[in-house]
């Protein structure tokens, strides 16, 4: 299959499980299909329904390939090392679950494609905007098939959006510390889909993530860096979705990139 016939069939198998399985559940979840699975970590029959059908549509344009998603990978942690295969389908049924399961924007389905842990397309579908982006390695990325390239906002403080949910209370409190006067903290989504948007579109300049699960992470890495971004582990090395390393800076540029690592990271 060709890379455009398989950005046209990912993409409609993306768009039709939003519309048939997704979409009818926003704002419409009973109290018995949202459960925490872990502390502050929801899921709901929406994202266990979403990635059954993905699964099986994915299954059926790609059969060498392996599919990890995000819940099958709950039920069973051994999946993980799939990751690492020669060929994976990565699936994030619905991300920004709480979002969602609280009846509120944004979310949206991430899948992304690996060779070998190396992401080499990837999809992001915002189902109540109907904003599909997409990238290939290699071949730039698009919005709603339009080329697009990373931008900053032009703001007088780099707009950057910290996740400090998982850092420690020390790094918590040095990042704070370093970036006070330096940067212009913003609101973050609790929604990687929303967020590299975000930066591609100029909306904020960077994002700074502790834990960076590749269902999470591997399409909006793509992305970005195919918009001319750059997004990498704090240290300048690349990102795999097969590792289990964590910490990862992404900004609307490479400058942008080495201002952010020189105030966070000294």
């Amino acid at each position: 299959m060709t890379g455009a016939a398989l950005n046209n069939a990912v993409s409609a198998l993306m768009q039709s499980v939003a519309q048939e399985v997704i979409l009818p559940r926003y704002q419409n979840l009973a109290a018995h299909e949202v459960i925490e699975k872990a502390k502050n970590d929801l899921v709901t029959i929406a994202d266990r329904e979403s990635e059954a059908r993905l699964s099986e549509g994915l299954a059926r344009l790609l059969p060498e390939a392996l599919i990890v998603g995000e819940e099958a990978c709950a039920a069973d942690p051994a999946l993980l090392d799939g990751l690492a295969s020669e060929l994976c389908w990565i699936i994030d049924p619905i991300d920004g679950t709480g979002n969602f399961a609280a009846g509120r924007a944004p979310f949206g389905v991430i899948i992304a494609l690996a060779e070998r842990g190396v992401p080499v397309a990837g999809w992001i579908y915002d189902p109540l905007e109907q904003r599909m982006c997409h990238a290939a390695r290699g071949q730039g990325a698009t919005i709603n098939g339009q080329r697009i390239a990373a931008r900053e906002s032009g703001a007088e403080l780099p707009l950057a959006g910290i996740s400090t949910l998982f850092l420690n209370p020390q790094e918590r409190a040095d990042i704070e510390a370093r970036l006070e006067g330096q940067l212009d903290i913003v609101s973050i989504p609790r929604c990687a889909a929303e967020q590299y948007p975000r930066i591609v579109l100029g909306q904020n300049d960077l994002a700074l993530f502790k834990r960076t699960l590749a269902w999470d992470h591997a399409a909006g890495v793509l992305f970005l860096n195919e918009a001319g971004g750059m997004a990498c582990r704090f240290d300048g090395a690349p990102y795999l979705a097969s590792s289990d390393a964590t910490g990862m800076l992404a900004a609307a540029s490479p400058a942008m990139w080495d201002k952010a690592a020189g105030i966070l990271f000294g």
